[in-house]
């Protein structure tokens, strides 16, 4: 199980830390057409704040346990993470009813699955790292 988290955990820290370094450095309007659709509804400064958030949380989902120095952080940091990934999936739920309500929307929907996944994985190392 040790390694299996270990595994869960270095993912996690590479999406987070694309993602952060992404939100930190790129336009709104570029990371929407990326890809990255739950950042419409947000203003740069929330943008920007999640992306410091993000990177923090990449860094503490490997550094504690593997140093082990405060091990305590890594669950702390997945445990924040799964925050961050309620809002992104509240975030992709919200365009998904407009874009229905519009006559598209699976775009959407994958973001939902996807960033729902995520969401399990930070909780899975936020438990077997607690």
């Amino acid at each position: 199980m040790n390694a299996f988290l270990w595994v869960v955990q270095a993912l996690l820290a590479a999406l987070f830390l694309l993602s952060g370094s992404l939100k930190s450095t790129w336009s709104k309007d570029r990371l929407v057409a990326s890809g990255q659709t739950g950042v419409a509804p947000f203003p740069l400064p929330v943008l920007r704040f999640a992306a410091v958030c993000e990177l923090f949380a990449a860094a503490g989902l490997i550094l504690p346990r593997a140093t082990g120095i405060a091990p305590v952080l890594t669950p702390v940091a997945a445990a924040g993470l799964c925050c961050v990934m309620v809002g992104a999936i509240s975030s992709h739920s919200f365009l998904l009813r407009r874009d229905v309500a519009a006559g598209r929307g699976k775009r959407e929907a994958v973001n939902v699955v996807a960033t729902s996944v995520i969401f399990g994985l930070c909780l899975l190392v936020a438990i077997g790292r607690a």
